[in-house]
């Protein structure tokens, strides 16, 4: 099993997503790329970890390739905004890719040139940096929309 981090802006709808994903084995929320040690949802909203919503892939190579990961990536949300995913704004809401090994960073990196040359026309602001701890979001964050469609007994 392999792992994936990303940040495209909330991260309820992107865990949705990927959740849909053949060959994805589990996503959770939660929270990286900042400086607070186990940062809340309300520390984070604030601004002032630095940290961003995030999700954690779990995939199975066999099915599904990181290269087919960050293709999703790209589609699901406005990688040329900065801090801002449409009425969400706050540097939580910010574009990032958190490698977990060279080669994921040599991936996403070969996949931002390519998206910026053929998708976006150089306008990326999607940050690559290294995985760093991921703090869990809260239990009420985890498959948030999934809850909510159950709630209200929306297929």
């Amino acid at each position: 099993m392999n792992k994936a981090i990303f940040a495209a802006g909330c991260f309820w709808h992107i865990q949705e997503i990927y959740d849909s994903l053949k060959g994805v084995i589990k996503t959770s929320v939660g929270y990286t790329g900042g400086n607070t040690v186990d940062p809340t949802y309300e520390e984070v909203c604030n601004g002032e970890t630095n940290h961003s919503e995030a999700i954690e892939v779990l995939f199975d190579e066999k099915i599904i390739s990181y290269e087919d990961l960050l293709n999703q990536f790209w589609t699901i949300h406005d990688p040329t905004t900065l801090n801002r995913q449409g009425p969400d704004i706050g540097t939580q809401y910010r574009s990032a890719i958190y490698y977990t090994n060279n080669s994921q960073k040599i991936i996403a990196e070969e996949s931002r040139i390519k998206m910026n040359i053929d998708k976006f026309k150089g306008g990326i602001v999607t940050e690559i940096t290294k995985a760093s701890t991921f703090y869990f979001a809260e239990e009420y964050h985890q498959n948030y929309n999934k809850k909510m469609k159950e709630q209200y007994g929306i297929s």
